[in-house]
């Protein structure tokens, strides 16, 4: 809507929206952000190219805050909040010009970031390497990245293999041998610890619930886990 702007007003019940009056009528709003870069105000002729680009700026910097509102809850990927803008209505250029400006003032690192997923799961839900890898590659990060993070952990997966078994071995100290080493085996191959670090593990937890060393402690436990042990 081209013409001279006269008014500009803050709007009722939300106050980080200003009305641009355009010859005495309400022609769009924007952002106190979008107006001060700008330099709006009144008696400044607008013609329509110069509202289509206070429209562009102005979507733009909506974005931008859904984009710190997003990373308020967390710190996310680069993929993460790529696919968030997307979803939200940004288009390409947009996104990516977002996406410059978190990485450029830190807001954005997929390498603390995949730091963050790894620490988190360790305090919360230690999960092994093969686990870690692929939800941090649903998350977009590279696999080179993931595999220097994985490096810079201070705990071995082996004990966090035995802590998440830790966490299990209450519920199934009272369950025989052959049982215990089943379900536990199975419990820490679900959480993407590989066959020997299982069942090392497997073999510890059972001797600290009170079973001791076993004579057959070489048994195949993967080819007696089932599909059926969902605990």
């Amino acid at each position: 809507m081209a013409g001279q702007i006269t008014a500009l007003q803050r709007q009722r019940g939300r106050r980080e929206r200003i009305n641009v009056m355009v010859d005495g009528r309400f022609a769009f709003s924007a952002d106190p952000e979008t107006v001060l870069k700008a330099g709006l105000k009144v008696g400044m002729i607008l013609d329509d190219a110069a509202v289509a680009r206070l429209h562009d700026q102005d979507e733009a910097v909506r974005l931008y805050n859904d984009a710190l509102r997003f990373l308020s809850f967390r710190p996310r990927s680069s993929v993460e909040v790529e696919r968030y803008l997307r979803g939200r209505g940004a288009d390409e250029a947009t996104s990516a010009s977002i996406l410059e400006r978190l990485h450029r003032t830190g807001l954005i690192d997929d390498h603390a970031f995949a730091r963050y997923w790894v620490e988190n799961r360790a305090t919360f839900s230690p999960r092994g390497d093969r686990a870690l890898q692929a939800e941090l590659r649903a998350k977009g990060v590279a696999g080179p990245e993931i595999d220097v993070v994985l490096e810079e952990t201070d705990e071995s997966e082996e004990d966090r293999a035995y802590r998440a078994g830790q966490k299990r071995l209450r519920l199934l100290s009272r369950l025989d041998r052959e049982t215990f080493r089943r379900r536990m085996y199975s419990y820490l191959q679900r959480r993407g610890f590989d066959y020997e670090t299982a069942r090392a593990a497997t073999e510890r937890l059972w001797a600290e619930a009170g079973g001791g060393a076993e004579d057959d402690a070489g048994t195949d436990l993967e080819s007696e886990s089932t599909g059926s042990d969902q605990e």
